[in-house]
């Protein structure tokens, strides 16, 4: 086996136990989600929204609501087994303005500067890259689009045996970094006016302790007066 399909094993082994976990979760009434971005998101007439991990499709239905009938609404997930619950219920509900869509998060099935707005639920702790998850999110995202996101992230590194174990991270914790790290990833990838709107005390989840918090930010508008 050469390096470069090791690593194409190694990177696809999460994303083959986040299907397989999922899935079997989609018929159960259990919640998923560790925040509500859709509710801090404040989704207007007209925009176009993205759920990054949109599960069984109610954040993308809620959305479909307020964005409206000139608006639109992308559902992405890795687990087949949500999407066709999802797609189920808003034909059921008669929700026309959404699509769902199978990908991984480093790898967004969406052109650039699609979204007015990106919203996402516990989900980017589960990216194996986490550069490149958000430089996918920052490509999608219009000039002057943003982002809410509700996520984890651990008090401490977690330790190496838990992080390349893909059961562990398609539990929705092993995948998790610290604070710092994350918020310098979102510099990084080139986002402004970074803001946490909630955070949760520390808590125990798996192996490790963590907390929730809820992270908004922008994609920088284009300048008319740059030269």
């Amino acid at each position: 086996m050469n390096a470069a399909t090791e690593k194409l094993l190694v990177s696809s082994a999460p994303i083959t136990a986040i299907d397989q976990r999922y899935s079997g979760l989609a018929e159960s009434s259990c919640c998923l989600s560790c925040g509500g971005a859709a509710d801090r998101a404040l989704a207007q007439p007209g925009e176009i929204a993205v759920d990054i991990g949109s599960g069984r499709g109610q954040d993308v239905i809620r959305l479909a609501e307020s964005v409206g009938p000139n608006g639109r609404v992308y559902g992405l997930d890795a687990s087949q087994g949500m999407l066709d619950k999802a797609r189920r219920t808003a034909e059921k509900l008669g929700v026309a303005n959404v699509e769902f869509r199978r990908c991984e998060l480093e790898r967004l099935d969406l052109p650039d500067a699609t979204a007015d707005l990106v919203i996402s639920n516990c989900t980017l702790n589960h990216a194996t890259d986490k550069d490149a998850a958000w430089n996918e999110i920052y490509r999608i995202i219009k000039p002057g689009g943003r982002f809410v996101v509700s996520d984890i992230y651990a008090l401490t590194e977690v330790p190496a045996e838990y992080r390349t174990n893909p059961e562990a991270v398609a539990e929705c914790w092993a995948g998790a970094i610290e604070r710092g790290p994350y918020l310098e990833t979102l510099n990084r990838c080139g986002f402004a006016d970074i803001q946490i709107l909630e955070e949760s005390a520390p808590y125990k989840k798996g192996a490790i302790n963590v907390a929730s918090f809820t992270v908004a930010a922008k994609k920088p508008g284009v300048c008319c007066c740059c030269g």
